[in-house]
């Protein structure tokens, strides 16, 4: 649905919502709309974002999200909807499920963070030349396309404490000059492809030292493939995360990316690191400090610039990941 048309319903709304008085609504504007806060229900959205989404680059000092602007809650659809295709900063806490269809927009300056029980069901979120967004402690469901959808040289997006399941294509795809994100302790399951950085082997120029990504404490658990698959981005950082029962593989670099893998802990993964993979052209990838239990030998090819180039980070030791990773990640935890 157009950002026009979901306005226009909200507008022929506001008659009713004058004389509907409502602790959620605010009088001066559309029924649904929610009353603007003083203080947030949730405390979360202020935490600070670290990896690539904390880095001070491209004219963005780290990721704030809505930091500064009001905080609001949303109970339905339309109100979340229009929220987040403003272009103020602002705090959407969104209260219940979430149900529509496609992926909508998903403008700058924001956090869209869960309250218990918040969920987006059928559709996903799209960030198209956006940055400083913060995605938290929501629950993602059934998505027709994407769930997560950052691109078209989006930059500063943090996704942190999701879950994210069975959707049509890709959880999080990370495409087309995108760049400075962060994933971490998020649940993603009952899925096969997870996460892709860079949609296709032809789109070199664009992508080739973007998508820069980091991705920890996450739990990869039974889910197929794409943890990530990585195309001419680097450095890509996978550390500290918890890879299950992968039944393709964990990791893939290629078409020259440069991803590092490390202290992370792989179990019942047969092939835990490609590179190069399908009609893809080989990556580099470094590998280490890693646990492998039941699981294949890792491919490894080449150097990759490290993560410490651009961010400070203390890894944790990879053999208590399988208890500490699953008691952390996904909703709730924040």
């Amino acid at each position: 649905m157009s950002p026009i048309s979901r306005r226009g319903l909200l507008a022929g709304a506001a008659a009713t919502a004058l004389t509907a008085a409502s602790a959620t609504v605010a009088a001066a504007k559309p029924a649904t709309r929610p009353a603007t806060t003083t203080n947030p229900v949730w405390a979360a959205p202020f935490a600070t974002a670290d990896g690539f989404a904390g880095t001070n680059l491209l004219g963005q000092n780290g990721t704030t999200g809505g930091a500064g602007g009001p905080v609001v809650t949303v109970r339905d659809t339309e109100t979340f909807l229009d929220y987040c295709d403003r272009n103020e900063p602002y705090i959407i806490q969104v209260d219940g499920i979430m149900r529509f269809s496609s992926k909508q927009a998903l403008r700058s300056n924001k956090t869209v963070i869960g309250l218990p029980g918040a969920e987006i069901n059928g559709g996903g979120l799209d960030m198209y030349r956006r940055q400083n967004v913060i995605i938290r402690n929501l629950r993602f469901t059934g998505a027709d396309d994407d769930a997560i959808s950052v691109q078209q040289s989006s930059h500063h997006i943090w996704i942190d404490h999701c879950d994210l399941s069975g959707g049509a294509d890709g959880l999080i795809d990370i495409v087309r000059g995108a760049d400075l994100i962060t994933v971490s302790w998020c649940h993603f399951h009952d899925h096969s492809k997870t996460a892709l950085l860079g949609h296709s082997d032809s789109n070199s120029g664009p992508d080739t030292g973007k998508l820069r990504t980091t991705f920890h404490h996450n739990y990869f658990n039974a889910t197929a493939q794409r943890h990530p698959r990585v195309r001419f981005g680097e450095p890509i950082h996978v550390y500290n995360n918890y890879f299950r029962n992968n039944a393709l593989y964990g990791v893939a670099s290629t078409e020259n990316a440069g991803v590092l893998v490390e202290h992370n802990y792989f179990e019942n993964v047969p092939f835990p690191i490609y590179s190069g993979y399908d009609e893809s052209g080989p990556g580099r990838v470094v590998e280490r400090n890693n646990v492998y239990v039941n699981s294949g030998t890792p491919e490894t090819l080449g150097s990759v610039v490290e993560p410490r180039t651009y961010y400070a980070y203390t890894p944790d030791n990879a053999a208590n990941l399988r208890t500490t990773v699953p008691a952390g990640v996904g909703v709730g935890r924040i």
